[in-house]
């Protein structure tokens, strides 16, 4: 299965956009856009696995698997940390439970005792509830016939959404999976689809969708507007689609720096924080300017991420896998 540079790079730009976010929210800055970064992974998500399910035809249970053994271990393993530090007292905020911690472990939407938020322990872990739940919706639309599987998954995250507005209610389970924010991975298929027809394509065409795609990003940022799934959904479907016209007409090439951060946008997504809260931490005891700060958490979050799939991620995926050879397409957000 071939590289597509321009989805990767795209990952890699996500992810950093998270990193930013958190560091800017950690030092007093403001850079809220970044967390957009999420809604792009969404977007890719649905087009990778729509994709990946076409090129490599596999039974729902092999399709499970496949995606737990890809994303659970490495999670588990950063959520550990966080319930090992909580007990040592190094996370003062961190309210355990056990509830709470299996829950997290098992990828089930639960308020935390910290905040009273639907989080896992691992914060940002609350995306891999969504992706996980898309998975299993995914698996159960490789029963049908492939003519089927995209009306089927599309028709079932229309009525969700369609229930949530339709229902109030404080359940964590509904109010979590009727989000219009799954409606992103649908977005996702269908750019999948259209990408395996060669009807996204032109260079020109995919210049105008990234230009006001990054237009639409950087007008909220500048001017601090109010913005939600309605918002990022669209912005982000602008950029993936654009990326992949340039892609038709090979604007992308392979690069050591941004595919390597491609391949560890996943990582860097989850180990991140861990990072940024020492960082700072270090830095205000010394005295430093908060901008440098900033900088210096982005650089130590990215590092460690980077780190975490070096060391854990990419060895952990070839043990898990040893009859499939790792592709950048084939890793989710």
């Amino acid at each position: 299965m071939s590289t597509i540079y321009g989805i990767q790079y795209l990952r890699a730009v996500a992810a950093l956009g998270v990193v930013v976010f958190h560091a800017a929210e950690r030092t007093g800055h403001h850079f809220a856009i970044g967390a957009a970064g999420v809604d792009i992974f969404f977007v890719i998500s649905g087009f990778i696995m729509w994709v990946i399910s076409e090129r490599r035809p596999m039974s729902p249970f092999s399709f499970l698997r496949d995606r737990v053994q890809r994303i659970a271990p490495v999670y588990w393993l950063a959520t550990a940390v966080m319930v090992v530090g909580g007990l040592a007292g190094l996370f003062p905020n961190l309210v355990l439970s056990p509830t709470h911690v299996v829950a997290s472990l098992l990828f089930v939407p639960i308020a935390s005792p910290s905040t009273g938020e639907v989080w896992p322990v691992l914060v940002q872990g609350w995306t891999l509830n969504y992706e996980m739940f898309f998975y299993a919706v995914f698996a159960l639309t490789l029963l049908l016939p492939r003519s089927r599987r995209l009306l089927a998954i599309s028709t079932c995250f229309v009525l969700l959404v369609g229930l949530g507005f339709a229902i109030d209610t404080d359940n964590a389970l509904f109010s979590t999976y009727t989000r219009p924010i799954i409606l992103e991975f649908v977005a996702g298929m269908i750019i999948a689809e259209l990408w395996l027809r060669d009807r996204v394509q032109g260079g020109n065409a995919g210049l105008a969708l990234v230009a006001i795609g990054v237009s639409g990003f950087a007008a909220l940022a500048v001017f601090r507007l109010p913005f939600d799934e309605f918002v990022l959904g669209p912005l982000a479907v602008l950029l993936v689609v654009g990326t992949l016209a340039l892609e038709s007409r090979g604007w992308f090439r392979p690069r050591r720096l941004p595919t390597l951060l491609g391949d560890a946008s996943y990582s860097i997504y989850l180990w991140h924080t861990f990072a940024i809260s020492v960082v700072v931490k270090v830095c205000a005891r010394a005295g430093l300017d908060l901008a440098l700060s900033a900088f210096l958490a982005v650089l130590s979050g990215t590092a460690l991420g980077v780190a975490a799939y070096v060391l854990l991620e990419k060895p952990l995926t070839r043990r898990l896998r040893p009859r499939m050879t790792p592709k950048p397409l084939q890793q989710a957000a």
